[in-house]
């Protein structure tokens, strides 16, 4: 958990670069109005998250999963960005599904062999919000 609440704002330089992506050439946008927007990307994402964390906990897992975060935005009445959202989704399981498959086949090449690391690898579209105490 955060020790500060600053430290669960998103970084300004991420929030200015996606605000000069989506406006046209030549407008500009004040440091203040800036500021803003990180704040209130922050909130959004930390109650999309909380909401989220809410049918996770419903379904008795700890584990946060994109189904989650689609449910979520439901509940918090942004309908509007689900079939957006889900096909994202659906474009991040095809391309994992790839680049696993790429890895098995480097790994039949390499006699067969999995490595530590390798031996348990959880599904990138899922965060554990476990209480692990391990910081």
């Amino acid at each position: 958990m955060a020790e500060r609440p600053e430290d669960l704002n998103l970084p300004l330089s991420v929030v200015t670069r996606i605000v000069k992506d989506a406006l046209p050439d030549g407008v500009n946008v004040s440091k203040e109005a800036r500021a803003a927007l990180a704040k209130a990307a922050s909130v959004f994402v930390l109650y999309t998250t909380s909401c989220a964390n809410n049918f996770a906990m419903k379904g008795k897992r700890k584990t946060v999963t994109g189904a989650d975060i689609i449910s979520a935005m439901e509940e918090m009445e942004f309908e509007s960005f689900i079939d957006t959202l889900s096909g994202n989704l659906e474009q991040f399981r095809q391309g994992k599904t790839k680049k696993d498959a790429i890895r098995a086949k480097k790994h039949e090449g390499a006699g067969g062999e999995v490595s530590a690391g390798d031996a348990e690898v959880k599904d990138d579209d899922e965060v554990d919000l476990g209480d692990d105490e391990t910081n």
